[in-house]
């Protein structure tokens, strides 16, 4: 009782989920829409997000499961066998890595497999090193499951990839997992084979789990390989969980369909946690995936063209614009450039102070949405996705470079 008498009151929503921060790529996503439909001209650089339709074999796979009936009743918590056979194919066909059913989870889209896999693997006070920039909801994740994020922040001059020795000085006695991303998002970099083994190696001998984002895997340029971390150290394979889906390979953001790939006890105790948490995933949703993961890639061949000619366009335009560097991504469909020349000047009357000052002046005054580095861990930077037409793009950044070049010193 407090001291008026009354019942003392307890907050209303969990320290657990009231400390979780809004993913900063949808809110400004949400922003821009929001604005837009205000019927302003705002372009967003801000969701990654490919803007051409779901290929059409797809969509008719879908159209015919919706009409059969035996998709209208639950399936397997853990995925329908078809589709696991498919990602088992696939993951074959596509990295050289062999694995067998039991060793897939078929989850709602990459965020839950991202989700579930810390859930599965963290005790509280359990470390995690990832390095940064990262793409937002990691660290969001690893808090939820009781982990610790031990960032290390690598740049430009590295490619934005850390070294082993990075590695190495991060780790204590309570990592249990490195987060290993490539091709990157925000960043677009690539890991060479030789870094990819480096680490994979040091993951090994030192007893630490890695946990590797693939799902930007057909989305690479220059001649730059997707290299999978197990394939690349195959004695790995027992302390390696591979995170894939459908949406950015295939156009399918709307569809859900992601997975784990594991080690058959990790496997199983994450598919344990999933049959409370949502059951199985949308049949006619796992229906469409195994279309899109049997079918032809020939749509998926064509929108990387697409991609890479975006990509190509928006490094030109950003590193015309005085302050701004950006190093050629050579992979997914983001650019990172580094905006850290413009910090401390001054922009129609306003100081800029930071990536976040700066992304706020520039949606307000050049109706041009991007996402601020804080966001990613590494102040000073913005991330543009480049998965927009290129009628957007380059209006988007040719506006934004205007802007940009009224910058003075303060």
């Amino acid at each position: 009782m407090s001291a008026s008498g009354s019942p003392k009151q307890k907050p209303r929503i969990s320290a657990r989920i009231g400390g979780i921060a809004e993913s900063a790529t949808l809110a400004v996503d949400a922003k821009a829409k929001a604005l837009k439909a205000e019927g302003r001209p705002v372009i967003g650089f801000g969701a990654g997000e490919p803007d051409f339709p779901t290929p059409p074999a797809i969509v008719e796979a879908a159209r015919a499961a919706a009409s059969d009936a035996k998709n209208h009743r639950y399936s397997p918590a853990g995925g329908l066998p078809e589709l696991k056979a498919a990602i088992v194919a696939k993951t074959k066909r596509d990295s050289g890595y062999e694995i067998a059913a039991n060793q897939v989870l078929v989850t709602n889209g990459g965020k839950q497999a991202v989700y579930q896999t810390f859930a599965t693997l963290l005790d509280p006070g359990d470390e995690v090193i990832l390095p940064a920039p990262y793409w937002t909801t990691y660290p969001e994740a690893i808090a939820l499951a009781g982990g610790v994020s031990k960032v290390v922040v690598t740049g430009p001059e590295q490619d934005y990839m850390p070294t082993v020795e990075q590695l190495e000085a991060a780790r204590t006695e309570k990592t249990k997992v490195l987060l290993w991303c490539s091709p990157s998002n925000p960043t677009g970099a690539v890991a060479s084979r030789e870094l990819t083994e480096a680490v994979g190696t040091w993951a090994l001998e030192n007893g630490v789990w890695v946990v590797t984002d693939e799902i930007y895997e057909h989305l690479t340029y220059d001649g730059a390989e997707a290299v999978s971390m197990p394939v690349a150290v195959p004695a790995l394979a027992d302390t390696c969980v591979v995170l894939n889906g459908v949406a950015k390979t295939y156009a399918m953001t709307g569809w859900r369909v992601g997975w784990m790939v594991g080690p058959a006890d990790v496997i199983k105790a994450a598919t344990n946690l999933q049959s409370h948490l949502s059951s199985n995933v949308a049949n006619v949703s796992q229906r469409a995936a195994v279309e899109a993961l049997s079918g032809s890639l020939d749509a998926v061949d064509e929108m990387k063209l697409a991609f890479d000619r975006r990509r190509r366009t928006i490094v030109e335009l950003l590193s015309a614009i005085p302050g701004v560097e950006c190093p050629t991504p050579k992979g997914a469909f983001y650019a990172y450039p580094d905006v850290r020349g413009l910090l401390g000047k001054e922009i129609r009357g306003r100081k800029i102070e930071s990536s976040l000052d700066l992304a706020a002046v520039v949606l307000e005054e050049a109706e041009v949405a991007v996402v601020p580095g804080e966001a990613f861990g590494t102040p000073g930077y913005f991330r543009l996705s480049y998965a927009l037409s290129d009628d957007d793009l380059k209006t988007g950044v040719t506006r934004m470079g205007e802007l940009l070049a009224e910058a003075k010193p303060a």
